[in-house]
């Protein structure tokens, strides 16, 4: 997984030893077992925020496999596979929407993001979660090329 996004400037991977380095601020490392897997953006702050297990396997085992470790990246960082800029890494459906949305104005992506992202939470089929969060992924993308944030933690 590192590899894959060794060129993205919005992620970084990070191994901290606690015997040998400590940390300061409210992290709380070790609590509801180990590893302790943490991830920061804007909305955490520096103090970051624990990662919620989305099945009942071990940590290392859920993380170790691919999809739940691209869903974390995904969902904690606002990275996606799909890029809207270049096509890379989107399938025929996402490419088709990715077309709809060019269309839209600013205020109809902001719009889209609004009505998509409580539906998101929602218990439904997994085929359809995945789509919801595929089609937020390039909304927000585009939301972020019209007003790009520059801010850094």
């Amino acid at each position: 997984m590192t590899v894959k996004y060794k060129n993205n400037k919005k992620v970084a991977f990070a191994d901290v030893n606690l015997s040998e380095e400590g940390i300061r601020g409210n992290h709380n490392p070790g609590a509801g077992g180990w590893p302790t897997v943490r991830y920061f953006n804007k909305e955490t702050g520096y103090e970051g925020a624990s990662y919620v297990k989305k099945t009942s396997k071990a940590m290392c085992d859920e993380l170790g496999d691919e999809k739940y470790m691209e869903e974390l990246i995904q969902e904690a960082g606002g990275v996606f596979s799909c890029s809207v800029e270049d096509g890379e890494g989107c399938s025929a459906k996402e490419l088709k929407y990715i077309a709809k949305a060019k269309a839209m104005t600013e205020k109809q992506v902001t719009a889209q993001i609004v009505r998509l992202e409580p539906l998101s939470k929602k218990k439904m089929k997994p085929s359809l979660v995945a789509w919801m969060k595929q089609r937020l992924g390039i909304l927000q993308q585009f939301k972020e090329q019209v007003a790009p944030d520059h801010e850094e933690l």
